[in-house]
């Protein structure tokens, strides 16, 4: 008896997953509860998969956590991390909304990345920038079209945030810009290209 209920079990569980594999398609759903992670791991992974889907431009993502009934209290440990890390990453831009999917799994919503460069600073981002126009040396490496792309994102985002002489901070925003778009996208060879294609983005949402 209790084998036949394990496998309608699993059936159940595998036919819930084909659903959501439809309706979101395997790039845009992370499974948390398969790799079984820490809190902390959990809460690292989903932060930086999250802001790569945002730079790729996944508009509704779905994160597994799992029920938690194996958990002490049966209180999801990973369910509560992310819980408690989404309204974070809504006050850093990441994130619009969330809702449950189901008891074990939540469908959230991405923000334009325009929302991304224009969130409040956090206090240790929040020295003035360097008066200086030229090319940040930690960015010379870039080829000149790329360099171009991300000067003009950041005269674009200082405008939004309503710098009055955007100018003489474009040096030190095109770092900080650069630095949230890079470490959203994933490690390959084009990873120059992709970057590009995320400026473009971030370009047009602003421009739309």
């Amino acid at each position: 008896m209790a084998k036949g209920k394990a496998k309608t079990k699993s059936a159940r569980a595998a036919l819930w997953q084909a659903l959501d594999e439809a309706a979101f398609g395997p790039d845009r759903i992370l499974n948390l509860r398969e790799s079984l992670p820490s809190a902390t791991e959990a809460r690292a992974h989903a932060d930086a998969w999250l802001r790569t889907r945002q730079v790729l431009r996944s508009d509704e993502v779905l994160i597994i956590t799992g029920r938690g009934n194996q958990s002490a209290n049966r209180v999801g440990v990973l369910r509560r991390e992310i819980l408690l890390m989404l309204p974070l990453l809504r006050r850093r831009g990441v994130v619009v909304r969330w809702r449950e999917h189901n008891p074990g799994a939540f469908v959230i919503v991405l923000a334009p990345m325009s929302a991304l460069f224009t969130a409040p600073r956090r206090k240790r981002d929040g020295r003035a920038p360097d008066a200086c126009n030229a090319v940040p040396p930690s960015l010379s490496a870039l080829e000149p079209g790329t360099l171009k792309l991300l000067q003009r994102l950041a005269i674009q985002n200082l405008e939004l945030l309503g710098v009055v002489d955007p100018r003489q901070f474009v040096s030190d925003e095109m770092v900080r810009t650069f630095s949230m778009l890079a470490a959203a996208i994933p490690d390959a060879d084009n990873k120059e290209e992709r970057l590009r294609d995320a400026i473009l983005r971030a370009i047009d949402e602003a421009s739309d």
